[in-house]
């Protein structure tokens, strides 16, 4: 096989790099069975205090795959309440940022949750998902032209099985109001008015 620059030995390396780089990619791509046939683990569990034996360490990566972005927004009213979340508040644009982490099982906050206050966040999340899908703006919505402030939110992760990655500021009143929906989610250092 010759390309239009006379190279096959480049097109042999790209082929070889792509499938190289499939296979790294691929499910289960992890280490190969052992030669006796049997495979290891990935997860172990955890010996920390109030975490019940048998359990995986809130430090131990799963093997499970994350599930990736969905088109379908989160849907309103009552949900699950299962949420992994990283949640960012920035008090001014140059500010130092406050991060922690949600993690509901349920609707009730479970012990590796850093939050200020994680049952009203996970009683929030299982009321209405959708509060962490604000609408993006657009042409067609009509917002206030008013300031609530230079406070700036990001939350990442997962709601009930559903990608998650929401932005947040108070630069007019369509944000102030999404700002406010969440605002248990974003904690009470969030700030919100």
């Amino acid at each position: 096989m010759r390309t239009q620059s006379g190279h096959p030995a480049l097109v042999l390396t790209a082929a070889l790099m792509a499938v190289a780089g499939l296979a790294a990619c691929t499910p289960n791509g992890g280490p190969s069975p052992s030669p006796t046939g049997s495979s290891t683990s990935a997860t172990s569990t955890s010996t920390s205090p109030g975490v019940p034996s048998g359990s995986p360490s809130p430090d131990t990566e799963t093997t499970a795959a994350a599930p990736s972005p969905s088109a379908t927004p989160l849907p309103s009213g009552p949900g699950q309440g299962n949420a992994e979340l990283a949640i960012m508040i920035k008090p001014t644009e140059t500010g130092p940022a406050t991060s922690f982490t949600l993690v509901c099982q349920n609707g009730v906050p479970a012990a590796e949750s850093q939050h200020p206050n994680p049952a009203a966040a996970c009683a929030a999340i299982k009321k209405n998902p959708a509060i962490l899908a604000p609408v993006p703006a657009g042409k067609d919505r009509v917002c206030t032209q008013q300031y609530g402030g230079p406070e700036t939110a990001t939350i990442t992760g997962v709601v009930d099985g559903k990608a998650v990655q929401a932005s947040y500021s108070k630069k007019d009143g369509c944000e102030i109001a999404a700002w406010n929906a969440a605002k248990d989610v974003l904690g009470s250092s969030a700030g919100a008015s």
